[in-house]
């Protein structure tokens, strides 16, 4: 699935501009993803296709002393301590494609649940349909990354090397870790950090 600027600008605006969310992409430069990301949490790097992504923190003053507000450090850690790639690959877990199309659904509403969604016109299908735009922008051999932490976890935790076999990335991988939580106790609000190639 090819998708536009228009199209993924409107999915994001219309999927999350009622709930408390970052939704931005960054060039992927580096072997380690991580660093990637890290530099798209700290919004260091430009859309590198100039898309208009979602930034509920842009003007927010927390970020004077940490850029990558309102994500933090592991618990216990000095609070102004930039983050890490270890920090985020410590806290991420792999997940397939359709489990986080699911979470960009909850995603969607402040308090993480697809209950909520009543609220839209749309119907699921339609809703999904939006998410699968924001996800096309990426790849059907992206991979997808949440650090939510409730339930059973049939996934690994991520080292930031490339995956075994099986899961290698494509030498122009993308990978998008969508993090749902500034938090150390890891609930869901709505964030996600995204590197492209």
């Amino acid at each position: 699935m090819s998708v536009d600027q228009a199209s993924w600008e409107a999915a994001v605006r219309h999927l999350y501009e009622d709930a408390y969310g970052y939704v931005a992409t960054g060039p992927r430069r580096h072997e380690d993803w991580r660093i990637d990301v890290v530099a798209v949490m700290e919004r260091a790097v430009p859309d590198p296709r100039g898309w208009t992504g979602f930034d509920d923190d842009a003007d927010d003053p927390g970020r004077e002393k940490r850029p990558a507000y309102p994500f933090r450090q592991p618990y216990k850690a000095d609070p102004l301590r930039p983050i890490t790639p270890a920090d985020v690959g410590e806290r991420l877990w792999e997940i397939d494609r359709a489990s986080a199309e699911l979470l960009l659904l909850a995603l969607t509403d402040n308090g993480c649940t697809l209950r909520y969604l009543e609220r839209f016109t749309e119907t699921f299908e339609e809703l999904q349909g939006m998410v699968r735009t924001v996800l096309a922008r990426y790849g059907d051999t992206c991979t997808c990354h949440t650090n939510v932490s409730t339930g059973p976890h049939t996934a690994r935790r991520t080292s930031g090397r490339v995956p075994r076999a099986g899961r290698r990335l494509p030498s122009t991988g993308r990978t998008a870790a969508w993090s749902s939580s500034p938090t150390p106790r890891w609930g869901c609000s709505g964030h996600s950090a995204t590197s492209e190639p």
